[in-house]
């Protein structure tokens, strides 16, 4: 494995397990109040696409990466959409 190739495979890991602590807390605590929906729409869809595009290009390491971190990025933005609607629910809910 020359350098480049180690360079890679490292970002490759470091991207990966980037998302886990993230994932971790906003599973543990169900709270996504302080994440933005848009920072983790721009993420999932850019990982969707480095998959899409290591497909075209049958590369392995691309595919298993992107797809291990858009799943944990999937998660986080799927709890922050809830908690936002579960938030609109609760403002647009008229006074008794």
């Amino acid at each position: 494995m020359n350098y480049i190739e180690i360079i890679g495979v490292l970002a490759a890991i470091f991207t990966t397990v980037a998302n886990i602590p993230q994932a971790v807390k906003v599973i543990r605590t169900r709270s996504t109040k302080s994440l933005s929906a848009i920072t983790y729409s721009f993420l999932f869809i850019g990982m969707t696409l480095w998959v899409l595009y290591g497909i075209g290009l049958k590369d392995m390491p691309i595919i298993i990466t992107n797809a291990i971190a858009g799943s944990l990025c999937g998660i986080i933005l799927t709890l922050k959409l809830i908690e936002l609607y579960k938030n609109r629910k609760t403002i647009n809910k008229p006074s008794e």
